[in-house]
Order: structure tokens, then sequence, then C-alpha cells
């Protein structure tokens, strides 16, 4: 995710960053998506934004309690790459809207695939109604949590079911 950021702060799109790095856009990709990165990869990264291996590979999130003091030092002018409470909220949501949007996109293709399979076989009685109607149930209930219109069990609830069973008044 820190390579996101530092990508973003700079106004780069993905293709742009693999041009100037010489990785490929997909390699890049999995690295935004949190997956373990090649030495080989992190270096080019590292040279590119003008930054060290190692801010390239921290967490962050990083525990206060668990760092010495030139890891602290080392994080206070580094800090500008380190990604906030709301920014990882916004992405949070961001992800919750494209998963949305992927599960819109793989309903309309298969319910369209069904009632092309009910047409073909016996367009007397049209079944594919049934499916399309239950899941679409599901893409309704998605869009209304993705979107945060209806979000009976987001954060705030899981708050309050925790203070509760803490026996702490809110």
């Amino acid at each position: 995710m820190i390579v996101r950021k530092l990508r973003l702060q700079r106004g780069w799109s993905q293709e742009h960053l693999s041009q100037i790095s010489g990785l490929s856009v997909r390699t890049i990709q999995r690295i935004e998506r949190g997956h373990k990165a090649g030495l080989e990869s992190l270096k080019s990264l590292a040279a590119v934004f003008e930054v060290q291996v190692t801010d390239l590979q921290q967490e962050p999130d990083m525990n206060d309690m668990n760092r010495n003091d030139s890891d602290i030092k080392h994080a206070e002018m580094h800090s500008d790459i380190s990604i906030s409470d709301e920014e990882s909220k916004v992405l949070a949501q961001v992800r919750e809207i494209k998963g949305f949007y992927s599960h819109l996109v793989t309903y309309v293709l298969v319910i369209s695939m069904l009632f092309v399979i009910n047409f073909i076989t016996d367009a007397s009685y049209i079944w594919a109604w049934w499916p399309a109607m239950g899941w679409g149930i599901g893409i309704v209930s998605h869009a209304l949590s993705a979107f945060e219109i209806m979000n009976f069990f987001g954060a705030d609830w899981e708050k309050k079911q925790v203070e509760k069973r803490l026996g702490r008044k809110l």
C-alpha cells in the first residue's frame, strides 16, 4: 500500500510507474494489493521513489511499542509515506465499491446466459426470472452495504456490540 500512496502522491499511473521502474504493470498491481515483492522489485521501486528499500517493506500501521529509538527517528524522517487511518478507511470503502461492481458485472453476465439458455431450451416457461430475482436481492443488499446507504452491521454496530459485551456505557 505504501507503493500505491507514493505513486498517487506523484500523480503517476501504474503504467507510468511500470515504464520508469522496469517492472510489469501486473507486478506493480500485486505489490499494491499487499503481496510480497522480491528484493529486485523493491530496489527498483526504491530507486524510482528515492526512498530506502526498508521504507517500502514497512507495514503502514507499525506498533509504536515494538519500535526502538532509531526506528522512530527513521519513521519521523519518512512520515509522509505512512498510511493514515482515514486513508485506510477510504481504501477499504473503495474496495467495497469495487467488489460491488464486480459482483454486479458477474450477475449481469450469468443471468444473461441463463435467459439465453432458457429461450434456447424452452421459451414457453421463463424460469430464468427466479434466479434473477433471488440473486437480485443479494445485489441490492451488497449495494446498500457498499455505498453505506443502510449499513446495519457496520463499524458503529460493531463498536456498540463490543461496548455492550464489555459492560461499558457509550
